[in-house]
């Protein structure tokens, strides 16, 4: 006798793992993926290539720059993996981020929108650098007055010295400038 399966069975079971897929963040199902875990909010691993962030031509711009170093922060790295995100302007959602990688000189650009910023704290733009199996997370904060990094960022990265270490901010028309130099060091 051939042993079937009723149809309520088949559609309670799948209305059971739906609901549970449900349950799970997509967050977990990204990290689940790629095994790494972000320590900032709104990381995605399937960024677009992309130097230039900007949806909307007109408004407010953060052109960032910078050069990534090696651990000791006595050479840059070409080739370097560098992602960001965050904020989208007026949104609580990361859908600014991009992928790019470092020239033969360690540098890195890109121009993006100015991000929107949670009550009371700066705008953020968060990093992720990575080369070979060497990653590295940090956050890069500002506001109209300048850029700041973390206590973290410094800890991390105090060997490239306080002429690379802080970064450096600069306004023009609607157009804010910042150079922000990482070491890759493990977190």
């Amino acid at each position: 006798m051939k042993k079937t399966t009723p149809r309520r069975s088949f559609l309670g079971k799948t209305l059971m793992a739906t609901a549970g897929l449900a349950c799970v963040s997509s967050t977990s199902i990204l990290t689940a993926f790629t095994g790494e875990e972000s320590p900032f909010s709104g990381y995605n691993p399937y960024a677009d290539r992309k130097k230039d962030l900007r949806v909307n031509t007109f408004g407010k711009h953060i052109a960032v720059s910078g050069k990534i170093y090696d651990r000791k922060g006595e050479r840059p790295l070409s080739n370097t993996m560098v992602e960001v995100w965050h904020l989208s302007p007026g949104s609580t959602k990361f859908r600014h981020r991009a992928k790019l990688l470092t020239d033969e000189y360690g540098k890195y650009k890109f121009i993006t929108d100015l991000p929107n910023r949670e009550i009371g704290k700066h705008h953020k733009i968060y990093f992720k650098v990575s080369k070979a199996s060497e990653t590295y997370f940090t956050e890069l904060s500002f506001n109209n007055s300048g850029a700041y990094i973390s206590d973290k960022h410094w800890e991390n990265n105090n060997q490239l010295g306080d002429q690379l270490l802080f970064p450096t901010y600069s306004t023009f028309l609607n157009q804010s400038s910042i150079e922000f130099n990482i070491a890759l060091t493990n977190n």
